[in-house]
């Protein structure tokens, strides 16, 4: 298992050895940067609060569904910290 993952980590360095990020994932980085973490918390606290009213109103399918926003939500917020604080921007600013 060890030689698989060193074989892997070998390909992925020779692919990228500068490390450098590709154009879709900066532009993402430099848009998603522009959004205050806040937003993605209050949306996933929405959908949550939204599901519950469609859930309480019967409408189970669609309260479902909706609910399975807040993880989607949360894990942008996560990746949008983590753009601002690791991310191209950041190198950029030193």
């Amino acid at each position: 298992m060890e030689t698989i993952a060193k074989e892997i980590k070998s390909k992925i360095n020779r692919t990228n050895p500068d490390k450098n990020e590709g154009y879709v994932a900066s532009m993402i980085e430099e848009q998603t940067a522009r959004i205050p973490s806040d937003v993605y918390l209050w949306a996933a606290l929405g959908a949550m609060g939204t599901s519950l009213t469609l859930q309480l109103l019967g409408r189970n399918h669609t309260a479902l569904f909706i609910g399975q926003w807040a993880p989607s939500f949360l894990l942008l917020g996560i990746y949008n910290k983590l753009v601002k604080q690791l991310g191209h921007d950041s190198a950029d600013r030193e």
